[in-house]
């Protein structure tokens, strides 16, 4: 049944599309992941989505009697309001005082919240789990999350996984984080270029089937450009040829050049480049039974030894001393005991997570080449307009404001500014917020291949993993300990490894799960079905694997096109049908151990 439906969306800001003809259908109790590039339009459309704008044209039908929850990307002021209170605000109004009260102070003990603090008072991440809460209380029918673990911890992220699978309802989350994708979504849904595609499955799955659409999609705007060519040197023939040039070819001409000018070509990707300057002396920093406090203690004896090319993850709770860590390693903090010892030619260069750098009255030109036309990078000198293509500011952007610029484009641009200066030494603390997952992975593989020192603040797991060779932990308050590898290597070593890999385990093949707990004998019927399940899903994954690899083949595209969106409906239909199988199994296996 269907709690949401979006028919014919237009919405445009000025003369750029945002959405054009966009439908989607959203049932009850799905997880949808929405994705896409910086600027593509997500949160226009989330916002649409719980009537806070309304679009251009289109149609939005909500079911009837049900609630909206909205989780906004930015974090807002709120005065003097106690956290309880805010949280309070997400309540339908007919509840009883009681339900009331039991509900918000439910959510402020599960969340660790201080509810009697102001608001205004809390860090960032305190903020962010509180209206977080404001958006659960109310037990919504659709919930919309907009990029819901930026400034959250990990054990915040984690409990707002277990959080979002208990959920009942719809939630429709826009995130960067991989993990939490492929943790949560049932089904992906990308905007890209003003129109979605949906992605039935897992995360890697859409993976898949998005390399497969893009490289068809190459492949057909080649062969029409072919085309457009040839037609255009025909029509550039000299006068014989026009004597008997034919006028359905013209006409067919004239379509084919309106038809590429309306055409939205796929944006391209950061080129990311870094000046990593001189080489660095082998040893960065060393820290010597170093010991530092505020009220409480963040570090306490602690010894380290940062090295030429190490790549270091830092994790911990918020407000746990992460940056202050960061500052005793360069230097800038003295300790209260203990001794630090730097090494030579260090040039470093600083990402900090609340974008100070940045002068938000200025253009994004003047950030980066401070007035000039012209920046170095390297040996090369640069004009500061291309410099900046590279990280997808076109030339009006360029001269922008900067505090005309969303989240995701202000951390490109403070990318663009670091990476502008020589560095052997980077220091990152939460450069993924806001960032698309593009862009994302773009960061990983320079960072891979950079041979100097990075000292990286972060809690996107998937980015700690393919960026960190060694992970810092905050694991109690003044203890710090050093683990190989990044997240799921700490995960794996930390004490608590066992029962978490419990916890984690990979579901079992339908075939393996005939053990039940006690519970009401099936019906006959379905008994039946119970038995019969696991051959159907065999069958179902058999049938998509086969469809997936038709698509994955590139001369798949080379078929007719109605051939092409046969096949890809059918793909569709299979993925949902394994969805609903394993669901109704599930429930089967669920109704004999209740």
């Amino acid at each position: 049944m269907s709690v949401l439906r979006l028919s014919a969306l237009d919405l445009a800001f000025g003369h750029h599309p945002l959405l054009a003809n966009v439908d989607l259908v959203l049932e009850r109790r799905e997880r949808v992941a929405l994705i896409g590039r910086n600027g593509a339009g997500k949160s226009s459309l989330l916002r649409i989505m719980s009537g806070e704008i309304q679009p251009d044209a289109g149609v939005r039908w909500l079911a009837e009697g049900a609630r909206v929850a909205y989780l906004q990307q930015d974090v807002p002021a709120s005065g003097d309001a106690t956290v309880a209170s805010v949280i309070a605000q997400g309540l339908p109004g007919d509840l009883e005082p009681w339900d009331r009260e039991h509900r918000v102070d439910a959510l402020v003990t599960t969340m660790g919240l201080p509810g009697d603090q102001p608001l205004l008072a809390c860090s960032g991440g305190i903020r962010r789990r509180t209206l977080l809460a404001r958006a659960l209380v109310g037990e919504p029918d659709l919930l919309l999350l907009d990029e819901p673990t930026n400034h959250l911890d990990l054990a915040a992220i984690e409990a707002l996984e277990a959080a979002l699978r208990a959920y009942r309802g719809t939630v429709v989350f826009v995130t960067h984080d991989r993990a939490l994708i492929a943790a949560l979504a049932d089904r992906i849904i990308e905007l890209d270029r003003g129109a979605l595609a949906s992605f039935p499955g897992s995360y890697a799955t859409y993976l898949e089937r998005k390399a497969a659409a893009l490289h068809g999609e190459a492949r057909a705007n080649a062969e029409f450009d072919r085309v457009l060519a040839q037609e255009e040197a025909w029509i550039r023939q000299g006068i014989e040829a026009r004597r008997t040039r034919n006028e359905g070819r013209v006409r067919r001409l004239e379509q084919m050049r309106l038809d590429r000018s309306a055409r939205v070509d796929v944006r391209g990707d950061v080129q990311f480049t870094l000046d990593r300057g001189a080489q660095s002396g082998l040893l960065v920093a060393e820290l010597v039974d170093v010991s530092f406090s505020r009220e409480a203690p963040i570090v306490r004896d602690l010894s380290l030894r940062v090295q030429r090319g190490d790549r270091i993850g830092v994790i911990g709770p918020n407000g746990c001393g992460k940056t202050t860590l960061l500052r005793l390693l360069l230097g800038t903090l003295a300790p209260d005991a203990g001794e630090v010892r730097l090494g030579t030619r260090l040039a470093v260069a600083y990402f900090d997570q609340e974008r100070d750098q940045l002068r938000l009255e200025e253009s994004v030109r003047d950030n980066v080449a401070e007035g000039s036309d012209v920046i170095q990078i390297g040996e090369k000198s640069r004009h500061v307009i291309g410099y900046l293509q590279d990280f997808l500011f076109d030339p009006a952007r360029a001269n922008a404001p900067v505090k005309s610029l969303s989240g995701g484009e202000r951390n490109r641009l403070l990318l663009a500014r670091l990476f502008s200066k020589p560095a052997n030494v980077l220091v990152l603390d939460e450069p993924t917020n806001d960032l698309d997952v593009e862009t994302l992975e773009l960061l990983e593989e320079l960072l891979a291949d950079y041979d100097g020192t990075v000292l990286l603040v972060s809690h996107d797991r998937a980015f700690l993993d393919a960026v960190a060779t060694s992970t810092l932990v905050f694991e109690e308050p003044g203890v710090v300990r050093e683990y190989v590898g990044g997240y799921s290597e700490w995960v794996r070593q930390r004490p608590a490894a066992k029962d978490i890999a419990v916890a984690a385990a990979p579901r079992p093949a339908p075939a393996a799960r005939n053990a039940r707990a006690p519970g009401r004998r099936l019906s006959y019927k379905e008994t039946r079905e119970l038995a019969e399940l696991p051959a159907r899903i065999e069958s179902l994954e058999s049938r998509q694997q086969m469809l997936q690899q038709s698509v994955s083949d590139p001369a798949f595209y080379r078929e007719s096109p109605d051939r092409v969106a046969a096949v890809m409906a059918e793909l569709a239909a299979v993925d949902e049908e394994v969805i609903a199988a394993y669901a109704r199994w599930e429930a089967l296996e669920s109704l004999t151990a209740g």
